[in-house]
This record gives C-alpha cells, structure tokens and sequence, in this order.
C-alpha cells in the first residue's frame, strides 16, 4: 500500500513539471482571417478578428513563432494587442505584443 501512494506521488509530481505553462495571460482570443489583398493606401498586411471586429495588422513580434507564409487560413490565436499609435492610416490597425497558436 504505501508503495502505491509513492509511486501516484511521484506520478503527480512529474505530471506538475511536464504540465508547466508560459505563464503569459493574453488579454484576447482571435482569429488570423488571412492577407488584406485590398487595393486601397491604408490597407495591406493582415486580417484578424478579436470579438467580432475586424482588425488588420502589419507585422508579428519577432519572438512569435507562426510563419504567416506558410500557414493555413483561418487560423486561432491567443494574443496581447492595443491599438496602433501611428500618425496615419490607423483605423483598425493593431500592433501585437505577443501571440501563440491556440491550440483549443
């Protein structure tokens, strides 16, 4: 008996170790629609929908390990954004800080 209750703590604590996390909460779940093949001067870049709004953003963080050219569209992301601060062509246009695939 007391060799059972060794072997499930053990168990326990590698499932605790193998199971860790990133640890980063992102603020919003979103969806990557594919490319803005719009012909306009403020469009261009990405497509992705956050809470049923459409938002379009140029680039990925440099730490972000999805490869926008060679993925399948649409695509689930977990992400942390705020709005673009640029002096122009602004509308809807987000800058990511961080974001992962989500695997959900």
């Amino acid at each position: 008996m007391r060799r059972t209750k060794v072997i499930l703590a053990l168990l326990w604590v590698i499932m605790l170790v193998c199971c860790k996390t990133d640890g980063i909460k992102y603020q919003s779940e979103g969806v990557i629609l594919g490319p803005d093949m719009r012909m306009c001067a403020c469009c261009g870049g990405w497509l992705i929908s956050i809470e049923t709004i459409t938002y379009r953003f140029d680039s990925l963080p440099a730490k972000a390990s999805i490869d926008l050219l060679k993925v399948t569209f649409p695509m689930k992301v977990l992400l942390n954004w705020s709005l673009s601060t640029r002096p122009v062509c602004t509308e809807k246009l987000i800058e990511i800080q961080e974001i992962v695939v989500n695997l959900k």
